[in-house]
């Protein structure tokens, strides 16, 4: 491929970030015209939240769906090169098997118990950070072979991950309000054993399940961002156990889901428990604002505004001027297309449907 033509199609890719697409649409589109600038034999790209890095969506490729399990387990309980939680703090969010390990793939678990008895070589992981925060993740793999992805490839897609990561911010700065097909009354219960399988359920998760964006793994009743928000508390992260984790999960009707798990012990196993609900506007606003790309002061005084704090209380607490304060308001406002506290707060809750 000419230099001329690589960058054209980069250009492709910055105007489609640019375009505001949904989420899902966005992905599929990128994963395209990523495939169209260097070699993937299986892609597998998340979108996540960007407070608790657990996956909010998912698609993943074959082979690598019906092993989803294996990398969550691989992501929380084990450790090994190129975490997605590494590579977020990292000074380089893109790193490949073959540079983390010097070429010897065997010295991560990962590529020995799951990547290498599905044919696959090496890998490329890519943390997706805008305006400082990672809203996605992109694992990019190669068939097995002596040599996998050269320089000139990981520095393409390095220059790449921003556009990637803007892309998935503006898709979340836009995500629609439920339509006029109300969620279901109530919340739903899933009990998981430790293996990730299905105990029990309620009628009212399958139908919250119904409504999650993600992909189903054909061995398990519940898609990729549920396994994954219970995989982090049956399977915890080595530098410490967890007792509960939850995420906000987008809904295909538009709006957000709370997906909350939490341990159960019993006489027999340890079990996880799953409740999905309307997300609150609390737990939608942060995300919500980190999308519209607020700056951390304009964030924190956005915050109190939702709490219901009053000019005083929020001047008190952040120990700035009035004129300040105001200031700030104005850029909040004009980032969401409002005039005033009230229209601000009304616009949050449409995001949460």
């Amino acid at each position: 491929m000419t230099a001329a033509s690589r960058t054209g199609k980069v250009a492709e890719l910055e105007r489609l970030a640019r375009s505001g697409r949904g989420v899902a649409a966005f992905q599929a589109e990128a994963l395209r015209k990523l495939r169209s600038l260097i070699t993937v034999d299986a892609a597998f790209f998340a979108t996540v939240d960007p407070e608790t890095l657990l996956f909010t969506g998912a698609t993943s490729e074959e082979p690598l769906i019906d092993v989803a399990a294996l990398f969550l387990e691989n992501e929380f309980a084990q450790d090994d090169v190129n975490k997605f939680a590494s590579l977020v703090t990292a000074a380089d969010p893109v790193s490949s098997l073959d540079r983390a390990t010097r070429g010897n793939r065997t010295g991560s678990a990962r590529f020995r118990e799951v990547m290498a008895p599905l044919g696959l070589g090496d890998e490329l992981r890519v943390a997706l950070m805008s305006r400082g925060h990672c809203w996605g993740v992109l694992c990019l793999h190669r068939a097995d072979a002596a040599t996998g992805f050269d320089d000139d490839e990981i520095a393409l897609v390095r220059r790449i991950a921003p556009l990637l990561a803007e892309g998935i911010r503006r898709g979340v700065a836009v995500a629609a309000s439920y339509d006029e097909l109300a969620p279901p009354d109530g919340a739903g219960v899933v009990v998981l054993g430790p293996d990730l399988s299905v105990v029990s359920i309620n009628t009212l998760a399958e139908r919250w399940l119904d409504d999650v964006v993600g992909e189903w793994p054909s061995q398990f009743d519940v898609p990729v961002p549920v396994l994954a928000t219970a995989a982090r508390v049956i399977a915890p992260d080595i530098d410490g156990a967890v007792d509960s984790a939850v995420a906000r999960l987008p809904s295909k009707r538009g709006g957000w889901i709370s997906v909350q798990a939490s341990h159960l012990r019993g006489p027999d196993q340890e079990q996880v428990v799953v409740l999905l609900q309307p997300a609150t506007t609390q737990e939608v606003s942060s995300m919500v604002l980190a999308a519209h790309g607020l700056t951390p002061a304009q964030h924190r005084v956005a915050a109190l505004v939702l709490q219901g704090r009053s000019t005083a209380e929020i001047v008190a607490t952040l120990q700035i001027s009035t004129n300040t304060l105001q200031e700030h308001l104005r850029a909040v406002f004009d980032r969401f297309g409002v005039g005033s506290r009230r229209e601000l707060v009304a616009a949050l809750m449409a995001q949460r449907g």
